[in-house]
């Protein structure tokens, strides 16, 4: 589990409302339904004409991957690489198929279907051609998804405002009723706190941690289409591995270092 997220958003929250505690604030004066019907549903009605549901639908199933470590590491990337370039040189490409059923392999679509044309003697420049424009294809995906969070946090800050001067629209409109002014003044900003503090503690967060994980993610599969194409290509198993290790940073190289 990436606790990042979980801890950061629990923190975010948590010190706004703490510090309007120590403060002396009622915590039951933010918690205001209409304004929150007014933020929460004007942000949710913004972003969907704004955005296609298709968008939509990725954005709510990249939820989870917030909240979870990546699965494919790097460095397990690598090694079973590496172990196949080894097999691949010694014993021939088809050998390869008897990896389809490794659990690791298995577990990745996208290195499946990579390792499947290599060992079906596909044309090398097919190889790379195809699974380029299916990580293209992936990659813009996943930044759409990004994007739909960054939306989000662009119009709730607006519709906060909004909700705002609606909320002291009516309480001008009760003038005669000064016992409830400062109440109702208080009300009205309410709707304030729930935008700027629902896209900046929230959505852009979400948007940019989204946008991190996408970009390990893609280096992953540059690194498995380096791999296979070296594989198919016939390279030394030792020359494929330096030229991995390329794309770790220092403390992943000693990783892959020390469990070498």
């Amino acid at each position: 589990m990436d606790i990042t997220t979980l801890l950061g958003l629990v923190i975010g929250f948590g010190g706004i409302l703490g510090g309007a505690a120590i403060e002396g604030l009622p915590l039951g004066t933010i918690f205001q339904m209409t304004a929150a019907i007014i933020v929460f549903g004007g942000t949710i009605g913004a972003t969907l004409v704004t955005t296609p549901m298709a968008q939509i639908l990725a954005a709510v199933r990249s939820v989870p991957r917030l909240f979870l470590n990546p699965k494919s590491d790097p460095v397990k990337i690598i090694r079973k690489i590496v172990e196949l370039s080894k097999v691949s040189r010694k014993e021939g490409l088809l050998k390869l198929e008897s990896f389809l059923d490794d659990p690791f392999i298995r577990g990745d679509a996208f290195l499946t279907r990579g390792v499947r044309m290599v060992m079906d003697g596909t044309d090398i420049a097919k190889v790379r051609d195809a699974l380029e424009t299916e990580s293209r294809y992936i990659e813009d995906e996943e930044a759409a998804s990004a994007k739909v969070f960054e939306a989000a946090g662009g119009y709730a800050p607006t519709i906060g405002i909004l909700g705002a001067v609606l909320g002291l629209i009516h309480v001008m409109s009760n003038l005669s009723d000064p016992n409830k002014l400062a109440e109702g003044i208080a009300t009205a900003f309410v709707a304030t706190v729930y935008g700027v503090g629902s896209a900046n503690l929230a959505y852009l967060p979400l948007s940019g941690k989204l946008k991190i994980k996408n970009h390990y993610e893609g280096r992953n599969r540059e690194i498995i289409i380096e791999g296979l194409v070296a594989i198919g290509q016939g390279e030394n198993p030792n020359n494929i591995e330096d030229r991995l290790m390329g794309f770790l940073n220092e403390k992943e190289r000693s990783g892959m270092e020390n469990k070498g």
